[in-house]
């Protein structure tokens, strides 16, 4: 599978020190990528607007089981990659999310965000954080940035500051 390749490029690209800093994008939010080896027969970004279509819903529960399926495949072999006095996810933070909480309202808020990693001890895993009032996503940026040594006061239009209680 494509992604499975992908991954372990980006994998060896960490292990040989090409870099540490890789985005990975599955697909494009307005792609209308089809997902037939899933046995879904409409586009992605089509099913998104499934207007609470159930048969619709349950294709998109499909792709991002998939998708999910991946990232964790990704997270695992990071585990088993030792590093130093580690593994290479003791070493790094990884980001999953998606651009939108709901396609079918195009609603930007109270996105799914997963973050794994320690980054080197700077983040604390295996904890659910909710914060009260929905902060920027620019300002989790700006915490993440933080764990690399790279102080900025503000990124994008939104980010202020650091996000409060990700960084130890």
């Amino acid at each position: 599978m494509r992604v499975e390749l992908l991954t372990d490029l980006m994998l060896l690209a960490f292990r040989c020190d090409q870099t540490r800093i890789i985005t990975f994008m599955l697909e494009n939010g307005f792609g209308a990528r089809y997902y037939d080896f899933l046995n879904v027969a409409q586009d992605h970004h089509s099913l998104t607007h499934h207007f609470d279509d159930p048969s619709m819903i349950a294709d998109v529960v499909t792709i991002n089981h998939w998708e999910m399926t991946q990232f964790a495949m990704l997270i695992e072999k990071m585990k088993n990659i030792q590093e130093g006095e580690g593994t290479l996810l003791d070493h790094t933070s990884v980001m999953f999310s998606s651009s939108m909480s709901d396609g079918n309202t195009h609603s930007p808020y109270n996105l799914p965000v997963i973050l794994a990693g320690r980054a080197g001890g700077a983040i604390t895993p295996g904890r659910h954080v909710v914060y009260e009032n929905e902060p920027p996503r620019a300002d989790l940026y700006i915490a993440l940035m933080a764990t690399l040594g790279v102080e900025v006061e503000s990124f994008g239009t939104h980010g202020t500051q650091p996000l409060d209680g990700l960084v130890l």
